[in-house]
């Protein structure tokens, strides 16, 4: 018996090219993008705030009763005004010795502080660090009243010492927080091998961590010094006589319910802002220096 073959299958159609993957669209290049789109936002910014500064300029330099927008002629009349006879001079030198003492006295705290909640462990270390925390949730207003109780069961209000205090004791915190986590970014091995070479603990702290500080001691330093220059509440519940007032309180008197000086409101405030611009042009470096580093734990 003689059987067909059964024809052969026709052969499988090759599998088709896989269609070759997209690639993302390569974001363009920071000298491919055109320079319009990176000066204009930066222009339109700087405008808004260059623009206040210079009107504040434009009323301390101009004469009395002018309404051009150009300060020519240009006096010094209102800087001498408010200098001389509005006691600026004074309020300028209470402002500086406040800012100063509070500039020390913050720093020398936080730094006993942050040493101690980075180098010691103790029962009660969470708790207070909480504490720590909590506090800068508590605005100044609310401390007002126990503290002008204190104050004055100690006889010191009109006195710069007690804004010196109140200022210190309102800065300590955010201070110690950020001088204990930029010391946590010392090595210990440091000091270890300082009393290895027969240094004490304050000696190998002296020696070897306090220099690698710097930085953190000069932005904990300057937003102290900032902040108590520009306070207003402190100086002015714990201070009466005039002779002891700040600068804050002595921009607030040139403003009356009925009228206001504007030359001499802004020659105030231009002495009040000067110092600060000074101060931040040179430790700028230092400043973000130590904000970045006292911000994260290393």
């Amino acid at each position: 018996m003689i059987t067909k073959e059964a024809p052969a299958a026709a052969p499988a159609p090759a599998p088709a090219d896989p269609a070759p993957p997209r690639r993302p669209k390569k974001r363009p290049a920071w000298d491919e993008v055109p320079r319009w789109q990176i000066y204009l936002p930066l222009g339109v910014y700087l405008v808004f705030t260059l623009v206040p500064f210079y009107w504040i300029l434009l009323f301390a330099l101009r004469p009395a009763g002018s309404a051009s927008l150009v300060p020519w002629p240009m006096t010094f009349d209102h800087f001498e005004k408010v200098w001389n006879d509005r006691a600026f001079g004074t309020f300028f030198q209470n402002s500086v010795l406040v800012g100063v003492a509070t500039l020390l006295m913050t720093t020398l705290v936080a730094l006993a502080g942050g040493y101690a909640l980075a180098r010691f462990d103790f029962k009660a270390k969470r708790v207070f660090m909480l504490a720590l925390l909590c506090s800068q949730f508590v605005p100044g207003a609310l401390l007002l009243v126990p503290l002008f109780e204190i104050f004055a069961e100690l006889q010191m209000i009109n006195s710069l010492g007690s804004v010196i205090i109140a200022e210190t004791v309102f800065q300590l915190p955010l201070s110690i927080i950020l001088i204990s986590n930029f010391i946590k970014n010392v090595p210990y091995s440091l000091e270890e091998a300082a009393w290895v070479d027969g240094c004490g603990r304050f000696r190998a702290f002296r020696v070897v961590v306090l220099p690698l500080l710097r930085p953190g001691l000069i932005a904990v330093g300057s937003f102290a010094f900032v902040h108590s220059w520009n306070h207003f509440l402190f100086a002015l519940m714990f201070l009466n006589n005039q002779s002891k007032q700040t600068i804050p309180v002595g921009l607030n008197s040139l403003m009356s319910a009925d009228s206001v000086d504007l030359g001499a409101l802004a020659a105030g405030g231009i002495i009040a802002a000067v110092p600060v611009v000074i101060v931040f042009a040179f430790i700028q470096k230092w400043l973000i220096t130590g904000f970045s580093a006292g911000a994260v734990k290393g």
